[in-house]
């Protein structure tokens, strides 16, 4: 079985610059700018997927081509998507193809619960996600969001007890809260910047946004 590895050590890698490790996997976008150039682009990376024996999830639209690289049987990265990440590099550039890191970000939704094993039941049925450990679900689709259960101590009157995480690549993550800023935001905690800032809208309900670069 494959090693796993933690956002740091991903990074660390070296050779991997375009790619960003999100919630659900390490992720690169490259703006091609014609649907013919995404489509040879798909062509390209199912050739060193094959020849890896590693298959990533791909998203084709006109402008551009997303991937995103998870370890099945580690539940998470592994030295396998770093290669993979630098074959699929190798084949953008042979094409011509830039990578755009302000086109990545991913989308969790964060649910705040006393008792997770009684909550996150509802939740797996009602979505149809598949669970991973003992705090995620996700959807085996690729589609929607994930979901993470976080742990309380007690039950939140006042607070909101669901909300949005979004992750985003540490050079954006700044400019992000800013734009969120000065569309009437506000800064509710900055404590554990630059790892996340919670920020809420003008009735408070709050949103996160956060890099993982640094973590593990």
């Amino acid at each position: 079985m494959a090693e796993r590895l933690s956002p740091r050590q991903f990074h660390a890698a070296g050779g991997i610059e375009e790619w960003h490790v999100l919630f659900t996997g390490a992720c690169a976008h490259f703006r091609t700018g014609s649907f013919a150039r995404g489509v040879a682009l798909v062509e390209a990376i199912g050739r060193v997927a094959d020849a890896a024996n590693h298959h990533p999830d791909v998203d084709l639209r006109y402008g551009g081509v997303t991937v995103r690289l998870w370890s099945h049987d580690v539940d998470g990265l592994s030295d396998r998507d770093v290669e993979l990440a630098r074959d699929i590099s190798a084949a953008a550039r042979i094409l011509g193809v830039d990578p755009d890191p302000l086109a990545v970000q991913d989308v969790q939704i964060a649910v705040d619960a006393v008792d997770i094993p009684a909550v996150m039941p509802f939740w797996h049925a009602v979505l149809g996600y598949r669970r991973v450990g003992d705090e995620d679900l996700v959807d085996a689709g690729g589609r929607g969001p994930a979901i993470w259960f976080q742990q309380t101590d007690e039950r939140r009157s006042q607070r909101n007890r669901v909300h949005v995480d979004v992750a985003v690549p540490m050079e954006s993550a700044e400019a992000r809260v800013a734009a969120a800023l000065e569309a009437g935001g506000v800064l509710v905690s900055a404590e554990h910047a630059p790892t996340w800032w919670t920020l809420a809208d003008p009735e408070g309900n709050e949103v996160d946004v956060a890099t993982l670069a640094g973590r593990g």
